[in-house]
């Protein structure tokens, strides 16, 4: 498994987010800017749903807009954090469908906000294959790289859930 603590390689997406699909949105708290260095990623009220999934003070969204928050690590996920993306893929699912635009993030919109955009979508009818394939040529080639979070995705979040029950 790769993630950022281990891959300090791994650069700052260019922008602070980016659209997946008609009104999903995946992002981050820091983007390298224009300027080359990088910046904080602040949601105002440009969505009307953001779901957090690493919540860092001071990054908004403001008061008015709903907010959705389940930290979670980019690692090893126990049962009860599996249940929490599925319930937020299950949210922004039902927002899209009611014309509403959803930001999920993380760190830097490239793991933890990509297992639930990806469940999203597999939700809305798309392959583990092809859902990991669009989030990387919207977002970054860099998004999914947690390639536990991949295998997650592969054998089915609702599956993975109960596999980590049964061993804890």
């Amino acid at each position: 498994m790769r993630t950022r603590g281990e891959r300090p390689d791994v650069p700052a997406p260019d922008r602070p987010w980016d659209e997946i699909v008609p009104g999903l949105w995946m992002g981050g708290h820091e983007f390298t800017g224009r300027s080359g260095r990088l910046e904080f990623a602040v949601v105002r009220q440009e969505f009307d749903l953001v779901q957090t999934l690493l919540r860092l003070p001071g990054y908004g969204p403001d008061p008015e807009v709903e907010h959705q928050v389940w930290p979670i690590p980019d690692g090893p996920l126990d049962g009860t954090q599996l249940a929490g993306v599925i319930r937020l893929a299950e949210a922004a699912c039902e927002a899209l469908e009611r014309g509403r635009t959803v930001l999920v993030r993380c760190y830097h919109g490239y793991n933890r906000s990509g297992l639930v955009v990806a469940h999203a979508l597999m939700r809305r009818g798309e392959s583990a294959e092809a859902a990991i394939r669009l989030i990387r040529s919207r977002r970054s080639s860099w998004a999914l790289h947690n390639d536990l979070f991949v295998d997650y995705l592969r054998t089915g979040l609702p599956t993975a859930r109960l596999l980590e029950d049964l061993t804890e």
